[in-house]
């Protein structure tokens, strides 16, 4: 009976070994898994892409800052993007790239509250809180740094403005679910405008109290839409445009590109420079999903805010652009596409965020210092020494 059980053993490894060389040598003989198709999205609001020019000189100084985060937004993302749009994009011509490592202080998997305030503040923290370290001890951000040094300053996002992103450069809580506490925050001095929805959190809370006269109190008009928005031109304001999240694209219309290029009208009014942070939000919503649509179409319109915020630095010449992500969602790949239908085929590894590092473009003065590979933490760095701040 050994004998014979040891005969069977030899000849299971035999099998094994014979099934395991076949697939090797199928492999080496290019015949590969068969791979079927799915999740192909064609879309049909392509856009032209007019050549920005680099600026005139690269040494000049960094008086506007405008700091552009697409929220899971990885190397696929864009390259989607681009194939969907004629195999060119805006971001192109930020030509000095690098990447950035997202790991939070208590996580390989960062979420977007750690990292954005590592981006925002320059420090690791535990995944859930914003603007504060490891210890719950309140951060200085980059916009009230900016803010001290006399610089007007912006946020735009996609979103609820209360949302983890945006929030990471004014709240400081333990948990980025505490939206009624972060509006809070934004009744400062130290931001000038913003642009997003979550009136709710400013005026149906569950303490009864409406914070609108308390923004209007230092100073901003508070506008309901883009439409009113239109009509302002300097000043303090916030726009406050739905109770809750905006609309994705294209039921929300051409909320981002407009909200930047107003952003960008007001904010250049100050004449020590400015900070402005935009955020195309729902690219990462569209990973989640596992949707190519959703990606691409997210990635398009946050196309076109870099378009204007390229033109006004390329005519400006004293504003670095620095455009990134918090981190990569969805494990997305792109594997086939038609370039003139804009049709892209993509796949997903995850629901959830990956932790792929994610790329950063740059242009304008002082853009090679983000050439490399560096902490998320020294985009922040990168920004205080463009500025010539101290810490």
């Amino acid at each position: 009976m050994i004998n014979i059980s040891r005969q069977l053993l030899l000849i299971s490894l035999l099998i094994l070994v014979n099934i395991s060389w076949a697939q090797k040598k199928t492999y080496l003989d290019g015949k590969y898994k068969k791979e079927t198709s799915e999740n192909v999205y064609t879309t049909t609001n392509q856009h032209i892409v007019v050549p920005i020019a680099a600026v005139a000189d690269p040494n000049v100084e960094v008086k506007n800052i405008i700091l552009m985060i697409g929220d899971g937004m990885g190397i696929s993302h864009v390259f989607a993007a681009m194939s969907a749009n004629k195999d060119q994009l805006y971001l192109q011509y930020a030509k000095y790239i690098g990447f950035q490592k997202t790991k939070s202080k208590n996580s390989y998997k960062t979420d977007s509250a750690a990292a954005g305030t590592a981006l925002a503040c320059g420090k690791k923290t535990n995944n859930g809180a914003l603007g504060v370290d490891e210890n719950d001890k309140p951060l200085t951000s980059i916009l009230t740094i900016a803010s001290e040094n006399n610089k007007a300053t912006g946020l735009v996002g996609a979103c609820k403005i209360t949302h983890a992103t945006p929030a990471a450069f004014v709240a400081h809580v333990h948990s980025r679910g505490q939206y009624e506490d972060i509006a809070e925050f934004f009744i400062t001095n130290s931001l000038d405008l913003f642009i997003g929805g979550g009136l709710d959190d400013f005026n149906k809370r569950e303490d009864n109290q409406s914070l609108i006269p308390d923004l209007e109190d230092v100073g901003f008009k508070v506008v309901y839409s883009i439409e009113e928005m239109d009509n302002i031109h300097t000043g303090k304001v916030a726009g406050l445009y739905t109770g809750g999240h905006i609309d994705k694209y294209p039921e929300r219309g051409e909320f981002l590109p407009r909200s930047t290029n107003k952003a960008l009208e007001i904010l250049s009014q100050d004449t020590d420079g400015f900070f402005l942070m935009v955020e195309a939000s729902q690219i990462d919503w569209g990973g989640h999903d596992n949707s190519v649509g959703y990606v691409v179409e997210e990635m398009l319109d946050f196309d076109r805010a870099i378009g204007e915020a390229l033109k006004f630095a390329e005519k400006d010449g004293h504003t670095l652009v620095i455009i990134t992500s918090d981190h990569e969602t969805g494990g997305m790949s792109v594997h086939e596409a038609n370039l003139e239908k804009g049709e892209v085929e993509g796949r997903f590894t995850t629901g959830s965020h990956s932790s792929l590092m994610v790329p950063v473009f740059a242009y304008g003065p002082g853009a090679e210092a983000f050439i490399g590979i560096y902490e998320n933490t020294e985009v922040f760095e990168k920004m205080l020494a463009a500025y010539k701040f101290e810490k």
